[in-house]
């Protein structure tokens, strides 16, 4: 515990100076293509985009060498195919070890307020770190991380070109976090539809799917709703009486937090599963009756769900609506492959 204290505070030191000043879109080099129907992401002062740290992070990304056995990259856990998330309940670390929770989609990771399922991470640079410590995922420690890039040649070229130093822990986490800030996914069946309004993209399935999900009857829009299908709040959603998982309380130690979760965003959710913060329903088939029951009781469960029925054609709408969130341009975008 006291390791990845410390190593936390040298990464606080190290990343987030003056992480409270951002500019809005793009002030590097880098000119980011915004969604149409999106805002313009919030960038910090001090981590603009430009292409070279872009580069920098995407090799990072893919590259096993931030792991201790180097066996496991920040894509090992977050296929593209898959809208960076993982295709298992549980992601596997180096030597097998089996991780703790399901692996979120990156897509549009740049508009979260805070990161992890508790949200206990304020940034994505110090997010980075959280993997790199984890005994389950890449066990390893950063400082050594920068030992290894420091003997590789393109690395030490990339770094210096870069950010004018040396690879070390300030390097590595903001090139990554600047890599990840350009994973916008907002061209989806959906997006050219509602966003677009491109009279071709109208399906009358979606468009009865999507009345349903902002339904009184399903109420899912009050906790998926705006641009990202979140409104990043933190809710029991009555999957089990019992959690294993703590959840939010992980971080603030509060019982009314108890088994409290981030709501996800539903970009690309057709191709995030498995579902839920355990990753224990397997299809969004499993997560409509989940929350057509009404969910399991719990002290804290959220006082918006409520069982309701649907017919097997309105099931057909809703999963119509739910499958053309897909962004099929953005997992075969080559720029972040």
């Amino acid at each position: 515990m006291l390791r990845i204290s410390i190593l936390f505070l040298v990464v606080f030191v190290l990343t987030n100076c003056h992480q409270d000043k951002f500019v809005v879109g793009d002030a590097g080099d880098f000119v980011l293509k915004i969604p149409v129907g999106f805002p313009a992401p919030k960038i910090p002062q001090d981590n603009i985009l430009t292409k070279e740290r872009i580069r920098l992070g995407k090799l990072l990304f893919y590259d096993p060498v931030l792991s201790k056995d180097s066996t496991k990259s920040c894509a090992s856990c977050h296929l593209a195919a898959n809208s960076f998330s993982d295709t298992v309940p549980f992601s596997l670390g180096i030597e097998n070890r089996l991780g703790t929770r399901n692996s979120p989609s990156l897509a549009n990771v740049v508009y979260q307020d805070k990161l992890l399922r508790e949200g206990s991470v304020p940034s994505l640079e110090m997010q980075i770190a959280v993997p790199i410590q984890e005994h389950n995922e890449f066990d390893f420690n950063i400082v050594r991380i920068a030992e290894r890039l420091n003997n590789n040649q393109v690395y030490a070229a990339l770094s210096m070109e870069t950010y004018g130093r040396k690879p070390d822990p300030f390097v590595i986490t903001r090139s990554i976090a600047a890599f990840e800030r350009t994973l916008l996914s907002g061209n989806s069946l959906f997006d050219q539809w509602y966003f677009q309004k491109l009279p071709k993209a109208y399906r009358p399935e979606v468009a009865r799917g999507f009345l349903l999900f902002q339904s009184d009857r399903l109420n899912c829009i009050q906790c998926h709703n705006g641009f990202l299908f979140t409104n990043q709040s933190y809710q029991n959603n009555g999957l089990y009486i019992h959690y294993p998982d703590s959840g939010r309380m992980r971080f603030t130690q509060l019982e009314q937090d108890r088994a409290m979760f981030k709501v996800p965003s539903l970009r690309n959710v057709g191709l995030t599963g498995p579902y839920m913060h355990d990753g224990s329903l397997k299809s969004l088939d499993q997560v409509i009756d989940h929350y057509a029951s009404g969910g399991k009781p719990h002290a804290n469960k959220s006082s918006l769900l409520k069982s309701f029925v649907l017919n097997p054609e309105e099931r057909k709408d809703l999963l119509a609506f739910l499958n053309s969130l897909t962004d099929f341009n953005f997992i075969s975008n080559p720029e972040f492959r």
